[in-house]
């Protein structure tokens, strides 16, 4: 087993070196060692608070090849991005690539170039890949928004529960990492993934630059403008429907503001561009379904909308953790209809608030957790 003063060190090192930070944020630097000293490792932590390094660190330290099943192409876009320069080769394979690009991360898996393969669930299932990573020599098992893995789960995948199986013929560690995790969801987890119990890391969901506020839908895009207001900030608007994104995204934008739709419907290329955007200029408003922002990690959004309620509290919290990221303050509105809130999910979500006094908007206040 590694030394652990040792382990401390080097990955102290390795986190000014690679990654240019000084410090680990709370919480990271006693799953790193875990995963550092080859144990099993599932780990909960608020959205925003480094989870991605978990596995990146321990593709710098050790050798080998760290495997990452990813559940978005968005998010596997956004980790390449901003692993580019770091020294630390990384490849993806997904849906989405043409013939050459595919071939092109193979052959860095199988000559050893690639450090980190991000994969979806669904083409590690495939005999082909498995085959591959069997040949390699796979240092790490890692499944990223492993909340995925569970029926509980609020972002469901079937091929999400075969990754225990996959884990087992790889014969490597594993580690799970996830925002958004209950007591039944960690054990459905540990369950499915994991061959021997791991260490689990539990970190507070505490968001105190967020601040949280409700309002019946009325009138829906005035209530949104009035939000946003005309600051020329970023932020995410989510709606629970194709139809709703792209109607709701072209209201905004005849009212003047940057407000492309992001949704699978939309071919690749568009999606790119859009999430692109949503990168490289000032005041973009994401008007989107959940298929965008599931690991995107863009500091400074300082708000985000739900023009319909979300499915889960888990799903309301996962969403409004892309608000907010860099600790400044940031804000976060959720519309609802009456109806809405019959619904399961949003019952326990607004259940402290059934006896305040009238009035459309409660109160904003920070984010303090489930409730």
């Amino acid at each position: 087993m590694t030394d652990a003063p040792q382990a401390s060190a080097d990955a102290r090192q390795l986190l000014r070196d690679f990654f240019g930070f000084s410090e680990f944020l709370p919480g990271q630097r006693e799953a790193i060692e875990a995963v550092l000293a080859g144990r099993d490792a599932l780990v909960v932590m608020p959205t925003g608070s480094g989870k991605s390094l978990l596995y990146q660190l321990p593709a710098a330290a050790k050798p080998g090849l760290v495997v990452v099943a990813s559940p978005l192409i968005a998010l596997m876009r956004d980790q390449l991005r901003a692993l580019e320069g770091r020294g630390l080769p990384a490849v993806a394979l997904h849906s989405a690539q043409d013939d050459a690009e595919a071939i092109t991360a193979l052959e860095a898996v199988s000559t050893g170039r690639a450090r980190l393969l991000y994969a979806a669930p669904e083409r590690l299932a495939q005999e082909g890949t498995l085959n591959l990573l069997r040949k390699s020599r796979v240092a790490l098992f890692a499944v990223d928004e492993a909340h995925c893995v569970s029926q509980w789960g609020h972002e469901f995948r079937p091929d999400y529960r075969r990754l225990g199986e996959i884990a087992q013929k790889l014969g490597a560690p594993v580690l799970a990492v996830t925002a958004t995790a209950g007591p039944r969801t960690r054990d459905d987890i540990r369950r499915s993934l994991f061959a021997r119990e791991p260490d689990v890391f539990i970190r507070s969901f505490a968001r105190p630059n967020l601040a949280l506020s409700f309002a019946r839908k009325r009138a829906e895009l005035r209530q949104l403008l009035s939000f946003i207001g005309r600051q020329g900030e970023s932020g995410i608007v989510y709606c629970n429907s194709r139809r709703k994104a792209d109607a709701l995204a072209a209201d905004l934008a005849r009212m003047g503001l940057d407000a492309p739709p992001y949704h699978a419907g939309l071919d690749a290329y568009t999606r790119d561009a859009h999430q692109d955007a949503f990168f490289e200029r000032k005041g973009v408003v994401m008007v989107a379904t959940i298929a965008f922002g599931m690991g995107v990690d863009k500091p400074d959004v300082r708000f985000v909308i739900h023009a319909d309620l979300p499915n889960s509290i888990e799903g309301f919290y996962q969403e409004i953790g892309r608000a907010g990221r860099d600790g400044a303050p940031a804000r976060t509105l959720a519309l609802f209809e009456p109806r809405d809130c019959r619904r399961a999910g949003a019952r326990r979500l607004f259940h402290r608030n059934a006896k305040r006094p009238r009035g459309n908007m409660l109160a904003a206040k920070p984010w303090r957790g489930f409730a």
